[in-house]
């Protein structure tokens, strides 16, 4: 049979996921009685929440005799460790670009990463039914794209269909005809050429990760040469070429619509799903005993944001989530590290603590949430970003390319800020509908935070979008929150007479009847510094009537807390402590009086290393 195996590649909420929705549809891979989930392909339930795509997948489309494997990729960059080994896997890409937005980043990163390895891509304008479309200046931006990431004149003379996967149809022009999605089906078979099958033994280079209940582990990937079959023995190699393990195929698994289903053999050229091998992972070879030397791998981009996931210690430990040992932690985290080649995971001396560094604040935090919801309880530290070193030694950072859309009379909040978090402004051009593109390089610590602050300052119609740049030399220091913190100074349940007396003080972050502890914060101070807080003090009753009226308590509603604002809002001496049911702060140190000593002690050390600094001794 004839294969075709092409990946889709499209920015964050283009289209991508239900454009393969309807090509399913339309080639009859399912049952007309059948009830389809919309957007079938996004089946983690945080993809099917944010709307996004987070793990590659692949489904299977029998189209006129031909075999089209489809590849669903991610759309952010945080989970460009996906998309760069789901590229190995295919022979053409289509490139999904909204009608109105255009080419956004993460659609540049993706698609200079598809450029380099070779692949010519097929452009598809999607949602030209919407009112604001503006098909043709897209397709210039397109180009204007790929000349600027070196495409070859090959790559440059690409073909070009437009549609709506909502409608259900693509054309060659915007205006139709308006039918079906079979003018891409059969551009598809003209212009993404089978896959080249190599002579030689079993070759197959994983490619996806993922651990079943029934058949463990399961390494996805596509054949370059031989054949596999159940029973058959395979030699794991790792990317040096060293042996990982030698061991016995159980099952192997085929792509058929959304299912897979279980082949006596599978040949060069198709995509399958292997189980058996324990040790196996991303980017190792498996291949036949004979074979010395493993596939080529590509170098995946290293990870710019780290965190600590510690142990939940609060005071509340335990009366949430059940999972919450440091070995429970441990087993999850390396678990997540086996399939997920963009993290890097290490443990700290005190062995409650585990440092997870990731591709961006998106990644770490959808793991987070992963997390809670089964069950997890764990403390937070503030993300940092990982530094390097130059070639002369001196410090490096990463930077990122930031793009905003923006409406024109907030352009200069976004700039103003952005300039304090010491980016460059490198573009600015008119989008249409009276919006502003604005694209800058700031550094990643600088962006820590910023989509909340971005969304208050511009009434929520700013939109951002940000893609790794570069590493560059140190931009400097970065000025933090500028208010102190309410804290707890005791155990038991919030009263709301107490609140209302601290309202002068600041917002709150909780409300009446709110569990607490001591160290834990409740409020955001009006001032610079911390302060320690009762707000469990009850108004005193007594058995004489006021002589003034009694007046009732009016809270202002507390403010609200997500998982992503309180990892930007911690300062570093405090953490999140997530738990399936809440979302707290708290200081590191619970007891005032250990703050107050640690305080001094970093000034004492402080002050020493400036006397050494300038060239004095003794304290």
């Amino acid at each position: 049979m004839s294969l075709r195996n092409v990946a889709i590649i499209a920015h964050v909420d283009h289209g991508k996921t239900t454009l393969v929705d309807r090509l399913l549809q339309q080639s009859g891979a399912f049952r007309e009685n059948q009830r389809v989930a919309e957007r079938a392909m996004d089946s983690n339930e945080l993809e099917r929440e944010r709307g996004i795509t987070i793990l590659a997948k692949v489904t299977s489309i029998l189209w006129h005799g031909t075999r089209i494997n489809i590849v669903d990729t991610p759309g952010h960059a945080d989970f460009g460790g996906e998309v760069e080994r789901i590229l190995n896997m295919v022979d053409g890409v289509i490139v999904l670009v909204d009608a109105a937005e255009g080419p956004m980043p993460q659609t540049k990163f993706v698609v200079s990463k598809a450029l380099k390895v070779g692949l010519e891509p097929i452009v598809a304008i999607n949602k030209v039914d919407r009112h604001d479309a503006r098909p043709t200046a897209v397709v210039n931006d397109v180009f204007d794209l790929f000349a600027a990431l070196d495409a070859s004149e090959e790559q440059l003379d690409f073909p070009i269909l437009y549609g709506s996967a909502k409608q259900g149809w693509m054309a060659a022009h915007p205006a139709g005809p308006r039918q079906d999605m079979q003018p891409l089906f059969d551009l598809v078979l003209r212009h993404v050429a089978p896959p080249a099958i190599e002579e030689g033994p079993l070759r197959m280079l994983g490619t996806i990760l993922e651990a079943n209940p029934y058949l463990g582990r399961i390494v996805t990937g596509r054949i370059r040469s031989g054949s596999i079959r159940p029973n058959q023995i395979v030699k794991v190699l790792d990317r040096a070429g060293s042996l990982v393990e030698e061991g016995r195929v159980s099952k192997v698994l085929a792509f058929r619509g959304l299912e897979r289903t279980g082949v006596e053999e599978a040949s060069a050229g198709d995509i399958v799903a292997v189980a058996g091998l324990p040790k196996a992972t991303v980017s190792h070879t498996l291949c036949a005993p004979e074979v010395v030397y493993p596939l080529p791998a590509q170098p995946i981009d290293p990870p710019t944001l780290a965190m600590a996931f510690r142990v939940n210690d609060s005071p509340l430990a335990g009366t949430e989530g059940d999972k919450v040992t440091s070995r429970m932690i441990r087993e999850r985290l390396l678990r997540e590290a086996e399939g997920n080649v963009a993290l890097r995971i290490e443990e700290a001396a005190d062995k409650d603590s585990f440092e997870v560094a990731g591709r961006g604040e998106l990644q770490l935090a959808i793991l987070i949430e992963t997390m809670r919801r089964e069950g997890f309880e764990l403390g937070m530290s503030r993300p940092k970003v990982l530094f390097e070193r130059g070639p002369g030694g001196e410090l490096e950072e990463p930077i990122e390319e930031v793009t905003i859309d923006v409406d024109e009379e907030f352009s200069g909040i976004v700039v103003q800020k952005l300039s304090e978090r010491r980016a460059e402004l490198m573009d600015l051009r008119p989008s249409g509908g009276g919006r502003l593109r604005l694209v800058f390089h700031a550094p990643t610590r600088g962006l820590i935070g910023y989509q909340g602050e971005l969304l208050s300052d511009t009434r929520g119609t700013a939109v951002l979008n940000r893609v790794f740049h570069a590493y560059a030399p140190f931009k400097g220091e970065i000025e933090g929150r500028r208010t102190g913190v309410l804290i707890s100074n005791g155990d038991g349940q919030a009263v709301a007479y107490a609140l209302w007396n601290l309202e002068d003080r600041g917002p709150m972050m909780i409300e009446p009847g709110t569990r607490v502890y001591r160290g834990m914060i409740v409020g955001e101070h009006s001032r610079g510094n911390d302060l320690v807080v009762n707000v469990l003090k009850g108004k005193k009753l007594t058995n004489i009537r006021a002589a003034g009226k009694d007046e009732n308590v009016l809270l202002t509603p507390p403010l609200r807390m997500t998982l992503e604002k309180a990892l930007a809002y911690i300062a570093d001496d405090e953490l999140v402590e997530v738990t399936p049911k809440s979302i707290r702060l708290r200081k590191k140190m619970l007891d005032e009086s250990q703050r107050r000593r640690q305080e001094i002690r970093d000034q004492k050390s402080e002050i020493r290393g400036q006397k050494e600094f300038s060239g004095t001794s003794g304290f």
